[in-house]
């Protein structure tokens, strides 16, 4: 008697922490926002949401890279999270370097949401994750948007 996972319930663990950190940015942007427009008016409040939405995408696309490359093989997969996060790293310098003297930007809040959030979000998710092989990616009921968590993933039998 084998146990066969359906196409319905394989999902990347991965997509769904960063789709959580990402929904996660959006509970603590208001206080990053806020913090911008307090310090630096509204040139740290549009500086302030540049930065966390660059948080998200960072995210975001970081697990898009492990999931498309984890198909393929350990190997490419290593190789593309080294390459993806050199190439990530570029392109927050390739979005900040054109607007760097705009009006509208201040470095000071960007860099302050932008390197705060990263790892402000990181800490507050090593409380969700599971890391077991049970559950793979976040602990069941713990995703800020439970649609299509951990818990919704079943098995069929033959």
């Amino acid at each position: 008697m084998t146990l066969v996972v359906s196409e319905d319930s394989v999902h990347a663990p991965e997509r769904e922490i960063a789709r959580d950190l990402a929904v996660r940015s959006l509970l603590v942007a208001p206080l990053m926002v806020a913090f911008g427009a307090i310090f630096w008016g509204w040139a740290g409040v549009w500086s302030s949401g540049y930065g966390l939405a660059i948080v998200s995408l960072n995210f975001l696309l970081g697990a898009a890279i492990i999931t498309w490359s984890v198909k393929i093989s350990p190997a490419v997969m290593f190789g593309a999270v080294m390459v993806g996060f050199i190439a990530r790293l570029g392109i927050i310098a390739g979005a900040v370097l054109p607007i760097r003297s705009a009006v509208w930007f201040e470095i000071a809040p960007f860099a302050i949401a932008l390197l705060v959030t990263h790892l402000g979000l990181l800490v507050w998710e090593t409380r969700h994750v599971a890391a077991s092989l049970a559950f793979p990616g976040l602990k069941p009921g713990s995703a800020v948007l439970s649609a299509g968590s951990a818990a919704d993933t079943t098995l069929e039998r033959p």
